[in-house]
């Protein structure tokens, strides 16, 4: 696997403590992408890229950069991974790819994390471009959501 640009960790005994939980119930929670995102966000805002989050849960991005880049937080989990705007993921709602594509002019890049390695959860800082390309050759199917298994090959080959 490329080496990740970092790894965040939680103490999983000390969660399951203060969140008077099973551990097991902890990792699965923590595995949960729409539950893990909220942390994942805030963690990586402060300590990845000295900067803040999103002003609102609408905005393009997840956060800001020191610099005033945006970047989208994505998790890589047991359902696989998807680059397209969260307004194209779910029920009723349907993948646009011009929509897509104006999402990755918009962005810097991806920071996607590997949940389901909780409590160490390794991260790569993906630039938007290697994505457009994932697109572009065909890497990232119709809709940019891709499972586990293909998801980690191209982190696998990223330089």
């Amino acid at each position: 696997m490329a080496k990740p640009a970092g790894i965040l960790g939680w103490n999983l005994s000390e969660l399951a403590s203060a969140m008077q939980l099973k551990e097991s119930d902890v990792t699965l929670y923590f595995t949960d992408g729409r539950r893990v995102s909220f942390m994942l966000e805030r963690r990586i805002a402060s300590e990845v890229l000295d900067g803040t989050l999103a002003p609102s849960e609408g905005a393009g991005w997840d956060v800001l950069d020191s610099y005033g880049k945006k970047w989208e937080v994505r998790s890589i989990s047991r359902g696989g991974i998807y680059f397209c705007p969260s307004y194209m993921v779910g029920s009723g709602r349907s993948f646009n790819a011009p929509g897509f594509l104006r999402k990755l002019d918009e962005i810097e890049g991806y920071i996607v994390s590997d949940i389901e390695n909780f409590p160490e959860i390794p991260f790569w800082i993906i630039p938007g471009d290697l994505v457009r390309s994932w697109w572009t050759n065909g890497f990232l199917g119709t809709s940019s959501k891709i499972s586990r298994v293909t998801a980690l090959k191209l982190v696998n080959a990223i330089p």
